[in-house]
């Protein structure tokens, strides 16, 4: 792979755990990398292996043809890129961004970008630091399709699966959001059912093979309600909204008897409940999905 990527030079802006991870994917790739980071000492394991450290945002922006920036959030990458010194040096490059933020915000420094002469992509990580370089990573992209195209054999150095989701530049973050939005909805309802099973006097451990099942479900429930959602059909026909809000009940029932805040599975059931009185109780959970996005 060193040989593919001989004459290709990459920066990465961010040496948070992401940032080394994707580094260290280049570096390993045989990809020529500069790496720099606003706090100093992050880069002493990179630059063993091969990486170049500048001391300066502007001196790494220079040096490579792909910029890569993998901060917190795009206050921190704005700070960085929009200061005039790194914004003149980045004229004439490509700027791909895979820090995690808004579809809003990567629609705004798309614009900015190209107010300055910068091209620019945008995307996101779907997967752990650990993953990457590794045949497990996944990522995803927007924005134009010929600028990902000229630069993927770089960026696959990366490892994993790489999606162009189109040239809408938002693309990618909107997919990012709504999957966090499905992860951390999940892992608030996890952590209620671990406290609410430990009043019950269950052990997380006795749990977890039981709550894998539950997920093991998940997935083919996850395209039957895309599919009614998209068609407008919200079938009811094996869970309607009149049955499943009855245990939404006894979730919040048994749980606050314990003293257990159980203010998702209120707000969750009060959504049921609302949608019932707007007439679909017959209805799938698919309809509360119309009836969020309602305006």
């Amino acid at each position: 792979m060193s040989t593919n990527h001989a004459r290709s030079t990459v920066t990465v802006l961010g040496l948070g755990p992401m940032g080394r991870a994707l580094a260290g994917a280049f570096v390993g790739a045989g990809v020529r990398t500069t790496v720099w980071n606003r706090t100093p000492g992050r880069d002493t394991e990179l630059v063993a292996k091969g990486a170049v450290s500048a001391t300066t945002a502007e001196e790494a922006v220079t040096a490579g043809e792909l910029v890569v920036v993998c901060v917190v959030n795009y206050d921190a990458s704005d700070a960085v890129l929009r200061r005039d010194e790194v914004a003149a040096a980045l004229r004439g490059r490509t700027v791909v961004s895979l820090t995690a933020d808004s579809p809003e915000r990567a629609r705004d420094t798309a614009a900015w970008a190209a107010e300055h002469g910068v091209e620019y992509l945008d995307g996101a990580i779907m997967t752990p630091a650990p993953t990457i370089g590794t045949p497990g990573a996944v990522f995803i992209h927007s924005g134009p399709t010929e600028l990902y195209r000229r630069h993927q054999p770089v960026l696959a150095a990366l490892g994993g699966t790489h999606t162009h989701l189109g040239e809408e530049i938002g693309r990618a973050a909107g997919f990012d959001i709504a999957l966090l939005d499905i992860f951390w909805t999940a892992m608030a309802g996890y952590v209620h059912a671990l406290a609410l099973a430990k009043a019950e006097g269950i052990s997380g451990r006795e749990l977890a093979p039981f709550a894998q099942g539950i997920g093991a479900i998940l997935p083919p429930l996850f395209t039957e309600f895309a599919e009614d959602f998209d068609s407008g059909s919200y079938s009811g026909a094996i869970n309607p909204l009149t049955s499943g809000v009855s245990s939404m009940a006894h979730v919040v029932h048994t749980a606050e008897s314990h003293g257990i805040d159980s203010g998702v599975m209120r707000a969750a059931e009060g959504l049921v409940r609302r949608t019932i009185a707007l007439g679909h109780g017959g209805d799938g959970v698919s309809r509360l999905a119309e009836v969020l996005g309602r305006r």
